[in-house]
């Protein structure tokens, strides 16, 4: 399951928001922040997670290696290394494209 990053349009999600999008259970999200780095949620007074949209394109990452490709925890974690900048320049072309395709819909529906 992949998240359209161009639908986000909030700054930070809580961790119940980011767990529905990826049909998981929080505690998925919880384990996943812990096992990698890349994920860094800021905390409120209470100590509430909130995650940024680069906090979800990285559990995009993450959960594509994991579950859809069957990586283990350390082949995602190696990939992710190796190939962070080739999977930004490739996401960021995609993004592009997917928020152009949008725009172009709303422009369609709109006449």
């Amino acid at each position: 399951m992949k998240v359209n990053e161009a639908n986000l349009k909030k700054l930070y999600y809580s961790i119940g928001e980011v767990a529905e999008m990826f049909e998981v259970n929080t505690s998925l999200i919880r384990f996943w922040e812990k096992e990698f780095t890349v994920i860094k949620p800021k905390k409120n007074k209470k100590g509430n997670r909130l995650f940024t949209p680069k906090d979800i394109s990285n559990f995009n990452k993450i959960y594509h290696l994991v579950k859809e490709q069957g990586h283990t925890l350390d082949g995602a974690r190696k990939a992710i290394k190796e190939k962070e900048s080739v999977y930004s320049e490739k996401d960021l072309v995609i993004d592009k494209l997917e928020s152009i395709k949008t725009a172009l819909i709303k422009l369609k529906e709109g006449k």
